[in-house]
């Protein structure tokens, strides 16, 4: 099989595996989802779901879909580790599910949509421009943004940008269902132990 961009598995099968398992999950987790979105909505004002412009595949913009995890007057277009007191941001329910990464479960859609993959590089916000150069440039964007991706497993949110750059090409380099595979379990277990977790 042959790997990267445009290989069989990334161009065919795993885009088929990305809408099994996501509908899968989707119809295992839409109780707990629904008690997760009751539970945003009993704490603050706002709505459950918080929807942010990113770039995916090809550079193009898409709605990017996560349970919101801060009060409504938190920074709207900034990655959260760049502000200059995250905390006071982020509320109770919150802050649990960026611990768990259960406020990634809305992405699930984004996938039925087309919009992402289960694996690939983590979609960017539409202002981190010399992230978005550096990926114009190594051509992650021939493959859809991911709920999880090899730069997560790698060290999440304590990368650098030219670290997790590095990562992404990687990937789009070594694609095929068994690296793939290998980072969904990997995830898993780092959800699980909440290793590397930032802001």
């Amino acid at each position: 099989m042959g790997r990267g961009a445009e290989s069989i598995y990334c161009r065919y099968i795993k885009r088929a595996l990305d809408i099994l398992l996501s509908a899968l999950l989707i119809f295992f987790l839409c109780l707990p989802m629904l008690i997760i979105a009751i539970a945003v909505r009993s704490e603050s004002e706002g709505g459950a779901i918080f929807k942010q412009t990113r770039r995916g595949r090809g550079g193009k913009e898409f709605v990017c879909y996560k349970f919101r995890t801060m009060y409504a007057h938190a920074p709207k277009n900034m990655p959260a580790s760049r502000f200059a007191d995250h905390e006071k941001y982020v509320t109770r329910v919150g802050g649990f599910l960026r611990k768990s990464s259960l406020d990634e479960l809305p992405q699930l859609f984004n996938v039925i949509r087309g919009d992402m993959s289960i694996v690939g590089p983590r979609p960017l916000i539409c202002e981190e421009e010399q992230m978005h150069e550096g990926r114009l440039r190594e051509g992650v964007y021939n493959i859809r943004p991911g709920i999880t991706g090899l730069a997560q497993i790698s060290g999440r949110n304590y990368l650098r940008d030219e670290e997790k750059l590095k990562q992404d090409s990687i990937y789009l380099s070594d694609l095929r269902l068994l690296l793939d595979a290998k980072i969904i379990l990997s995830t898993l277990k780092k959800v699980i132990t909440h290793e590397g977790v930032g802001h």
